[in-house]
């Protein structure tokens, strides 16, 4: 997963070389750059690790020109991300998956 991401963002606390915070991305370094993995350990969220990642990825020099830059995230996260300019309005489009496994849930009614 690390060796196929474009780019990692890492925080490390160094009293005990632990990893504190993580994200990656994934881009063609023209057209779009997607967020993945955008976690911070829970016993340190609300400290700011995560706008030190989201700071680093919305200023990083490969990803500025970049027209679009996008993540997929919980509804109680919207508000956080929105700081960076992240909005929820992206017009038609919906999020749409094909798991490798096969969906295992019941398919709907008529399908």
């Amino acid at each position: 997963m690390l060796a196929a991401s474009d780019l990692v963002f890492a925080l490390v606390d160094r009293s005990d070389d632990r990893l504190v915070g993580f994200a990656r991305v994934l881009t063609d370094d023209t057209y779009v750059a997607l967020v993945l993995d955008v976690v911070v350990a829970a016993e340190l969220r609300a400290r700011g690790l995560g706008r030190m990642l989201l700071d680093a990825i919305a200023t990083h020099p490969r990803l500025t020109d970049v027209q679009s830059l996008e993540l997929v995230c919980q509804p109680d996260l919207i508000p956080f991300y929105r700081r960076w300019g992240f909005t929820d309005d992206v017009g038609r489009s919906h999020l749409m998956r094909r798991s490798a496994h096969g969906d295992q849930r019941s398919p709907a009614p008529g399908r």
